[in-house]
């Protein structure tokens, strides 16, 4: 019995093929009678690869002519990104314009650290929109944007993420934290512990995180924006020379003037603006395009050296400026420069940005200390010392 009904169903397999054969043929013949053509096959005629403008790749002559093609198309992405970045930070600063006054260096300060792949520690008095800030220029930019709220009793699982069991599959499963996005505010990142505060720095340094063993990488851009209150002592840990080395710039957010904080109190009276995202995170890594391009001249680079050297031997200073410090001048001056459309470095961008990039790396010395004189006037004594070096020409 078994025997016949195999040979049955293999019976109507066969006639059911038969019949989808026919049909297809029946319908090939209507399809040439109505005038059509069939296409031929690749084995007939088959077709050379081409690139979108038509040409061959399998032609020897013109593979100059590809190669030629792309060092013009690179360089124009160079020149185009140029000229977009200026019309970049105005839009940025424009729409940040929308929900808060003022602070409009801030944001040019966040901008070209942001585009030198570094992160900002802002210190500020309480209700000055240190968080409204930052959540309005990423939403300008279009990236992702996470913010965490930083308490005594919060552990390292609750930035980087851990692993659970997960009854339905019966297997652990990783839980990402808030550290996996584009820009993360760590918001007063001085009221939780130095354990919990060291969880960031191998996402900051590296661009990755580790979670019981497994590295995840993190996605470009990956910037932190942390916040610290200047006027609270108690209840604090403040951050270690070593783990502020990490952020590129120290910003200062005071308060507002006269005339800025009226502006301030009839935008409250009017309401907020709705921010619009004006870009696009390819438009980010087409920047960064542009900022690896900016020329630097060896004299700009003595000139760097000279001034970290300067802090190590000066006597305004115990603590001098590290290699780090010395790099973060270097990125961020281009990232200035390139900013403000131009391709090559001067020394005013690297007067500009050692204020930022120092003031939270260097420890005055006891006897200026005592007299009450700010960083920011001991680092421009500092630089007044250094020679400033003469531009003779751009480019090599």
């Amino acid at each position: 019995m078994k025997k016949e009904q195999q040979s049955t169903d293999i019976s109507e397999i066969q006639n059911t093929l038969r019949r989808i054969y026919e049909d297809m043929e029946s319908t090939l013949s209507r399809y040439e009678d109505e005038g059509n053509q069939m296409p031929d096959s690749p084995e007939t005629n088959p077709l050379p690869a081409t690139e979108p403008d038509g040409i061959a790749l399998g032609d020897d002559s013109v593979q100059e002519a590809l190669a030629e093609q792309a060092s013009t198309e690179e360089l124009d992405v160079v020149s185009l990104s140029l000229d977009k970045d200026h019309e970049m930070l105005a839009a940025i600063k424009g729409e940040v314009a929308k929900a808060i006054i003022g602070y409009e260096d801030v944001v040019e300060d966040i901008a070209v650290a942001l585009l030198a792949g570094g992160h900002v520690l802002i210190e500020g008095y309480p209700g000055v929109a240190k968080t409204t800030l930052a959540k309005a220029f990423t939403k300008a930019l279009g990236i992702s944007y996470n913010r965490l709220q930083f308490t005594p009793d919060m552990l390292p699982q609750d930035v980087t993420g851990h692993y659970f069991f997960n009854q339905k599959t019966s297997e652990f499963e990783v839980r990402k934290g808030p550290v996996f996005t584009n820009i993360l505010l760590a918001d007063e990142i001085n009221r939780t512990t130095p354990k919990t505060q060291s969880a960031l720095l191998e996402a900051m340094q590296e661009r990755q995180v580790t979670i019981e063993g497994r590295t995840f990488f993190l996605e470009e851009p990956f910037m932190v924006i942390a916040t610290t209150n200047p006027i609270e002592t108690e209840g604090v840990y403040s951050l270690p020379l070593a783990q502020a080395d990490r952020f590129t710039f120290k910003l200062e957010m005071g308060y507002l003037g006269k005339e800025k904080e009226l502006d301030f109190l009839r935008m409250k009276t009017t309401g907020e603006r709705e921010i619009s995202t004006l870009f696009r995170r390819t438009d980010y890594l087409l920047l960064r395009t542009a900022y690896r391009e900016v020329f630097v001249d060896d004299s700009i680079l003595s000139y760097i050296r000279d001034i970290v050297y300067e802090t190590r031997s000066s006597p305004m200073f115990s603590i001098g400026a590290s290699p780090r410090a010395g790099e973060m001048i270097l990125k961020t001056a281009k990232a200035r420069a390139c900013l403000r459309r131009r391709d090559y470095v001067i020394p005013d961008d690297v007067k500009y940005v050692c204020r930022l990039a120092l003031r939270h790396r260097l420890l005055p010395s006891p006897e200026y200390a005592e007299d009450s004189l700010g960083i920011d006037t001991l680092i421009e004594r500092l630089l007044a010392q250094v020679a400033v070096p003469l531009m003779q020409g751009k480019g090599p």
